[in-house]
């Protein structure tokens, strides 16, 4: 599942604004907000969480899980 941390700095990586991955992904801004808000994507409908995950990897972002080294984060493709 992802954070709303790694949604945030996924967001940063690729350069989007909140309006720019809500029309991405066709969600509402206020959708999106509340993803990268204290509530987090667990609040958010499966399918809606998906399209977000599934937008910013078409943009080159790969999330990463948490690890015995690290907690969970993102990069790029090379």
């Amino acid at each position: 599942m992802l954070t709303a941390a790694q949604i945030r700095a996924a967001r940063a990586l690729v350069d989007w604004s909140g309006p720019r991955l809500a029309s991405e992904t066709g969600l509402s801004l206020p959708t999106i907000r509340r993803m990268e808000s204290a509530l987090g994507p667990g609040r958010s409908a499966a399918e809606n969480v998906h399209a977000v995950q599934k937008a910013l990897e078409q943009a080159g972002v790969i999330f990463l899980s948490a690890d015995p080294v690290g907690g969970p984060g993102v990069r790029l493709k090379a």
